[in-house]
C-alpha cells in the first residue's frame, strides 16, 4: 500500500498530498462529531464534514506540499539537528498561524459569520494548543521522514488534530 501511494505522490505529488489530506480532514471531522460529540449519524453536520474536507483538499494538502518543499530547499544549515531545529522552528513562527488563521477565516466565511470575530476568538487557544503538539511531531517529521511522506505523516497525525480544530471551530471544544 505504501509503495502504491509513494507512485501516486511521484506522478501527482499536489493531487495524491490533497486528496490525502481532504480525506483525512473530513475523518477528523467525523470522529469529532461521531467519537467526542457522539452524535449519531441523524444529527452530523455533513456540511460541516464537507467543509473540512474541502479545507484539506484545496488548501492544506497543496500548501503543506509547497512548504515542505520550500523547507528542505532552503532551510539547510551545517548539522542535521540544527537544521532540523531550524526547520520546526520556521514551520511553528510562519507556517502554523498562517495555517490556523486560514483555516478559520475560510470555515467562518463558509458557515456565514464574522472572520475576524471567528479569529479572535480561536485563534489564540488553537496556537497554543499547536504548541503543545506539533513542534514534537514535525522535530520527527523533519529528521526522519522522507520529504514525499511528510504531508502523510502530518495528515495521520491530523486525525487528532482535525478533530481538535473541527471542535474548536464548532465551538463545543
Amino acid at each position: 500500500m505504501l509503495r502504491w501511494y509513494q507512485s501516486k505522490l511521484a506522478k501527482r505529488p499536489i493531487l495524491t498530498a490533497s486528496i490525502t489530506s481532504a480525506v483525512l480532514f473530513g475523518s477528523g471531522d467525523v470522529l469529532a462529531q461521531q467519537a467526542v460529540d457522539r452524535r449519531g449519524l441523524e444529527k452530523h453536520d455533513f456540511h460541516r464534514t464537507g467543509r473540512m474536507a474541502l479545507y484539506g483538499g484545496a488548501v492544506f494538502g497543496p500548501v503543506a506540499t509547497a512548504w515542505f518543499r520550500i523547507l528542505q530547499r532552503h532551510v539547510v544549515l551545517k548539522g542535521t539537528a540544527t537544521t532540523t531545529v531550524a526547520r520546526v522552528a520556521a514551520d511553528q513562527m510562519f507556517f502554523a498561524p498562517i495555517q490556523l488563521t486560514c483555516f478559520l477565516s475560510s470555515m467562518a466565511i463558509m458557515e456565514g459569520v464574522d472572520p475576524l470575530e471567528k479569529w479572535k476568538s480561536a485563534f489564540a487557544p488553537a496556537y497554543k494548543a499547536n504548541l503543545m503538539v506539533w513542534p514534537f511531531v514535525q522535530g520527527a517529521n523533519f529528521a526522519f521522514v522522507p520529504l514525499d511522506l511528510r504531508v502523510l505523516v502530518v495528515n495521520i497525525v491530523s486525525l487528532g488534530w482535525n478533530c481538535f480544530l473541527s471542535l474548536m471551530n464548532s465551538g463545543e471544544e
